[in-house]
């Protein structure tokens, strides 16, 4: 073979990238523009400022400031970030889900709740009290002549047998008649507050004999019939001196729905007792007693062997009970039957002119106190419960020295003990 042969330039085949159009990747050998190197396209150069993290897929979107050189459809080298020159899509980022508020969010965002409701039964058991009072029957029972201020803070309640407003099948209901008989009293009783010490709850026998204001002496009663709250506070006044700072009175029918109201009240005679004057039939022991039958309980004194004594004691017993009943959490936190006491008591009570709902309070606290035990249950002394009287008849005379006692120790804050 001659040196010519040679000389002659050789063919030699290059591996073409599978994308690689075709036609390219031969030349001759010796061509000027054949580098002694031969590269691999097939792999992607990676720029100096690309991060590295980033996967290194054909046509992958790259981060902003380095892009892989990879073999497109181009051909070697070919336009940035993917085939055919075109920017490549955004990647999918997903759907993001939303933040769980923290713990320490989520415990203020229960506090807050638990304030508001807080709040809200706050203002409902004040907004139910103060509505209802502005629904009761106000009366003078200021007399002119009045008895000088004492210590502490005495009230005088009354129940009277008043049938106003009263339907025909309401009266039916609670066992009275719709006779017009006046307002008479069935009960009258003092609640006096010490400035420090028990509250006392005292009953004052209806048929008391004692002095009235233009009438001369009859039954303490008969002073409600003559002059309503006015003569009557007077003649309490009078016979005990003790200023009266209070007054409220209650007739059946609303006595009858307050103990509705509160689902009953429960109560122990110690013996069976029947009575045609106040239709009252029941056993011995405790029982629960709606608002007819105790209605009935209070005002019979016929079947009761100490007459207008044991009812007075009945009836302060009764009293007791029943606010007790009102101030229990089966009544206080129960919305309807709260609500339903207020109303029920302040549709059928009368009050003082100068009778505030704080005294109206300071009362029924007073008897809840005197219902637990916390309190002086008393009676007027009495020295004859069937002291005969010319043109009165049979009447309940005071022991003058023991109930001058007592009520000198009211007027001057003395501490009292039941008895």
């Amino acid at each position: 073979m001659s040196d010519t042969e040679h000389d002659e330039p050789r063919l030699i085949p290059v591996r073409r990238p599978p994308d690689r159009p075709s036609g390219v990747g031969t030349r001759p050998v010796g061509d000027p523009r054949e580098s002694p190197i031969v590269v691999d396209t097939r792999r992607k150069v990676r720029l100096r400022h690309e991060n590295p993290a980033t996967p290194a897929v054909p046509g992958a979107a790259r981060p902003a400031g380095g892009t892989a050189y990879g073999v497109g459809s181009a051909g070697v080298g070919g336009a940035r970030g993917g085939a055919g020159g075109r920017p490549p899509a955004a990647p999918d980022q997903g759907y993001a889900a939303p933040r769980r508020p923290s713990a320490r969010v989520r415990r203020r965002r229960v506090a807050a709740v638990l304030v508001l409701l807080v709040l809200g039964w706050i203002a409902f058991m004040v907004g139910v009290p103060m509505t209802a009072w502005g629904k009761v029957e106000r009366v003078d029972n200021a007399p002119a002549q009045r008895a000088a201020a004492g210590k502490g803070h005495t009230y005088l309640l009354v129940g009277s047998d008043s049938r106003e407003g009263l339907t025909a099948a309401e009266a039916a209901a609670i066992g009275v008649d719709t006779v017009d008989v006046g307002k008479r009293t069935d009960s009258i009783m003092l609640v006096h507050l010490p400035d420090s010490g028990k509250p006392v709850l005292i009953s004052v026998p209806r048929d008391s004999y004692v002095a009235i204001a233009g009438h001369g002496s009859n039954k303490i009663n008969a002073a409600f019939a003559f002059g309503g709250p006015k003569l009557l506070t007077q003649a309490v006044e009078t016979a005990t001196g003790v200023r009266i700072d209070g007054y409220l009175e209650i007739g059946f029918g609303g006595f009858a729905r307050v103990v509705d109201s509160v689902g009953g009240v429960e109560m122990c005679p110690a013996t069976a007792m029947k009575d045609s004057d106040s239709g009252l039939d029941i056993q011995a022991g405790c029982q629960l007693m709606n608002g007819r039958t105790a209605l009935a309980y209070v005002r019979d004194r016929h079947s009761d062997p100490r007459g207008d004594l044991g009812r007075a004691e009945r009836q302060r017993q009764f009293l007791a009970a029943i606010i007790k009943k009102a101030a229990s959490p089966s009544t206080a936190l129960v919305p309807w039957r709260y609500k339903g006491f207020a109303d029920a008591a302040a549709a059928g009570l009368v009050v003082g002119g100068d009778t505030s709902l704080s005294d109206a309070v300071a009362i029924l606290q007073a008897l809840r106190s005197v219902g637990n035990g916390d309190g002086i249950s008393l009676q007027v002394p009495v020295a004859d419960p069937n002291y005969s009287v010319k043109g009165v008849g049979s009447v309940v005379k005071w022991d003058e020295v023991k109930a001058k006692a007592l009520f000198t120790a009211l007027r001057t804050g003395q501490p009292l003990t039941a008895g």
